[in-house]
């Protein structure tokens, strides 16, 4: 019995402290006595200090790179359409009905912009899903250096 209280114990304590959250909220109880006045220095001091050693700055918005491929996503079918047409009015021509090759390849080549967009917008969201996870992960990192330089300080962390 003892032993099944301490398994039920540890695990519930990896969950807490392992659960993904994304900033969490910190409690911090002063365990030397010290004045708000100074808590409020200590603070200010290792929220800095965590900042300069891990790189991460929540008040400054994460950087994304555009690609060359999101800055032509617009238009994407009707550019399609319109290349697909020239060319099958060209393949037309040659077979004797330029309009028939014309519509042919204005579907064709709409299709492909459809995909093509499509394609686009799934690395776009690809990309927004990696940014979010990597900040996050970035802020658990930020608080974590926050709250060793607390307790070194001789606060509670929690």
């Amino acid at each position: 019995m003892h032993w099944f209280f301490i398994i039920c114990v540890s695990a519930t304590l990896n969950l807490v402290v392992f659960m993904p959250s994304a900033q969490s909220e910190m409690f911090i109880f002063p365990t030397n006595g010290q004045s708000a006045d100074q808590q409020e220095l200590d603070e200010f001091t290792c929220y800095k200090w965590a900042k300069n050693k891990t790189g991460v700055d929540p008040n400054q918005p994460a950087q994304t790179t555009a690609s060359s491929t999101s800055s032509r996503r617009g238009g994407g079918i009707l550019r399609g359409a319109m290349g697909g047409a020239a060319l099958g009015a060209i393949g037309g021509a040659i077979a004797g009905d330029a309009g028939k090759g014309a519509a042919i390849g204005a579907a064709v080549g709409g299709g492909a912009g459809a995909i093509r967009n499509r394609r686009n917008r799934i690395e776009s969201d690809d990309r927004r899903q990696q940014a979010a996870a990597q900040q996050q992960q970035s802020g658990q990192t930020l608080n974590r250096a926050y709250g060793v330089c607390l307790e070194a300080k001789g606060y509670k962390v929690g």
